[in-house]
């Protein structure tokens, strides 16, 4: 961790750093930093070790990167970070590190909850929903903000009523393509898909993840699809539909 540290500020070296790295700035790096995010969640996803230990590797140079620019600004350092995160950890872990005794993983979680409210509140949340960040992908987003509006009772008591919402949703989008403006195409459009993260929820299943298997099988599929064209030559959409049909029947096959 040292030798990181030490490395990084020589790249931040105000006369001998490397000049790329001198000219960035927090907004500048934040979309490596969400990358290198997602590529320590696809290396979970395909079970590989060694690419997510190098993953994680590159997302703790995006902490330490974004640790230095703060450390020149007089702001803080890394090691604020890392007491920062234990301080937290200690805090949220009462019946490890304050002799609360809670029964079992239900209970930690509700509790858990209650201790990340207390702290939005000491820093003047007034909303259950203040708190979710802004940058995360609009359909995690979604059912962050769904799952905060749920602790105060905004909710449906089973499946079956977000299921009802998203046919609403469904119809009004409907009603939008028939006559309405793109504009209210896209608001009816955003609708659904936020009806549909409250399903999941209700269902017990992550939109994202759901979706990017969903992305998985469509990229499996569709390799599928363009090698059956190339040997056929076909184009017309009913062919390549069936083409579609062959992959879906040959990963039910597999299953």
């Amino acid at each position: 961790m040292d030798e990181l540290l030490a490395i990084m500020a020589r790249l931040r070296d105000p006369a001998r750093g490397c000049p790329w790295d001198l000219k960035q700035s927090f907004a500048s790096i934040a979309p490596y930093t969400l990358e290198e995010a997602y590529e320590v969640a696809d290396a979970i996803e395909r079970a590989d070790l060694d690419g997510l230990r190098e993953e994680l590797g590159d997302l703790l140079f995006q902490v330490v990167f974004h640790a230095r620019m703060a450390e020149e600004q007089g702001a803080f350092d890394f090691a604020a970070v890392a007491r920062g995160i234990a301080d937290k950890l200690v805090r949220r872990h009462p019946h490890l590190f304050g002799g609360e005794a809670l029964t079992d993983a239900e209970a930690q979680s509700r509790r858990w909850e209650e201790l990340k409210a207390a702290e939005r509140a000491a820093k003047g949340s007034t909303s259950v929903l203040d708190g979710v960040p802004k940058a995360l992908p609009a359909l995690s987003r979604a059912a962050k903000l769904g799952a905060r509006a749920a602790r105060i009772g905004f909710d449906w008591p089973d499946a079956e009523g977000p299921r009802a919402k998203v046919a609403e949703e469904l119809a009004e989008l409907d009603a939008a393509r028939r006559g309405g403006s793109p504009e209210q195409v896209a608001h009816e459009l955003g609708d659904l898909l936020h009806a549909i993260t409250s399903l999941a929820r209700h269902l017990g299943v992550d939109p994202e993840a759901a979706l990017r298997a969903a992305n998985g099988r469509f990229e499996s599929r569709f390799a599928h699809v363009e090698q059956r064209a190339r040997q056929s030559g076909a184009r017309d959409v009913e062919t390549l539909e069936t083409y579609w049909q062959e992959a879906k029947a040959g990963e039910r096959a597999a299953r």
